[in-house]
């Protein structure tokens, strides 16, 4: 399955559902990881950095809403959007399992069809280049499912990592990106990358974005990182 494939952490304590859930969601073109508790779930988040994660609410040890907790306290994870799963169908609960800040509550037993659409719904949201979605900023146009990006009308020839990087820029248009911030989500978390390396990348980009004509759309902030307009 392609590295840039969107990754999403199961978090569930019984096995059988895990398994059906990983099965299904790897079939659906996403990669998969999995944990049966709290604990495991917070250290496979630190080392993964998933796109998204399916927490269930009811855990050994720790509980599904603490982990939430702990994950919104950590700047790394507060973006992360979370689908919470639960055996409660109580409006009562529904309603607390939303005000903890979840993006999503899904009641057992759920279908499967409708938890995949919720994921893919939640990942159109925070991270559109990976579902596909055609990306436009000014002149500047990125179709992620064609791997094509065209400014002015005119095709902009990019390598694999300035297309990442465009993509990353693209999703959140005026945030400005810290090198280490690029690092992780453009290269990933468990593979080491000098943080000059994305200051070569950069430039590659700004080159071919401008080879046409046209001011450079990309901002460098002094002391911050990058930001697109």
């Amino acid at each position: 399955m392609a590295s840039d494939s969107p990754s999403v952490l199961v978090v569930e304590d019984d096995s059988a559902q895990r398994e059906i859930l990983s099965y299904n969601l790897e079939a659906d073109g996403f990669r998969v990881a999995l944990a049966g508790d709290g604990e495991e779930a917070l250290m496979l988040v630190k080392e993964l950095a998933p796109d998204l994660i399916v927490l269930d609410w009811m855990l050994p040890n720790l509980s599904g809403i603490e982990v939430y907790r702990q994950l919104k306290t950590r700047n790394a994870t507060r973006n992360v959007p979370v689908i919470m799963i639960s055996a409660r169908s109580e409006e009562v609960d529904r309603v607390r399992g939303l005000e903890t800040g979840a993006d999503d509550y899904v009641v057992k037993p759920y279908s499967l069809i409708e938890l995949m659409a919720r994921v893919r719904a939640q990942l159109r949201r925070t991270r559109p280049s990976l579902v596909g979605e055609r990306l436009e900023y000014g002149d500047i146009v990125l179709d992620s499912e064609t791997h094509r990006v065209s400014r002015a009308g005119k095709p902009v020839k990019l390598g694999p990592t300035e297309f990442r990087l465009l993509a990353t820029f693209m999703e959140k248009p005026g945030r400005v990106w810290s090198r280490e911030q690029l690092l992780d989500q453009v290269w990933g978390r468990d593979i080491y990358v000098d943080t000059r390396t994305v200051d070569v990348h950069i430039g590659r980009l700004r080159k071919a974005l401008c080879d046409n004509g046209g001011d450079d759309p990309l901002r460098t902030v002094r002391g911050a990182g990058y930001a697109l307009g």
